[in-house]
């Protein structure tokens, strides 16, 4: 599967990032010919995570751990260990986790790219040098509007 497994803990200024996030990237654009991505994600206890945003390719995020709040559109609602949410390309979303205890995904991203961002912005935090794979290109990504807030 994954040659090589990349593991990357940082806090980014990008807006399009969540504040505080681990990432491990376990399959990447090169080895599924661009398709598909998959990375595994730990959001941090009272994490207000990315703002709503969109971008041309579809999440699906299955929750290994916790519980996470996600807004697809102008619906809000919880998925715990064992639930899946979907947020489809070019549609308005976002995820926080609001509770007292970390939070494990897994987020595939069809199609892949999305993890060469996460692990350039984990090595600008880190001053260091990315990958030579994650200089490529990524997705853009759009912020269409607020952080999801713990009051609604």
């Amino acid at each position: 599967m994954a040659d090589e497994l990349v593991n990357v803990r940082h806090t980014v200024d990008d807006a399009a990032s969540v504040a505080e996030l681990q990432t491990v990237v376990l399959l990447r654009s090169e080895q599924s010919g661009g398709h598909v991505s998959v990375m595994e994600n730990i959001v941090r206890a009272r994490s207000a995570g990315p703002p709503l945003h969109l971008h041309d390719f579809d999440e699906a995020f299955y929750v290994l751990e916790g519980e996470l709040i996600f807004q697809v559109e102008d619906e809000r609602f919880t998925r715990r260990a064992g639930e899946l949410a979907f947020a489809p390309r070019n549609v308005a979303h976002a995820l926080a986790n609001h509770s007292d205890a970390d939070a494990r995904y897994l987020l595939v991203c069809v199609p892949a790219g999305l993890e060469r961002q996460f692990v350039r912005a984990a090595a600008a935090s880190q001053g260091v040098e990315p990958p030579s794979w994650a200089l490529q290109a990524s997705p853009e990504v759009t912020i269409v509007g607020p952080q999801i807030t713990p009051d609604g």
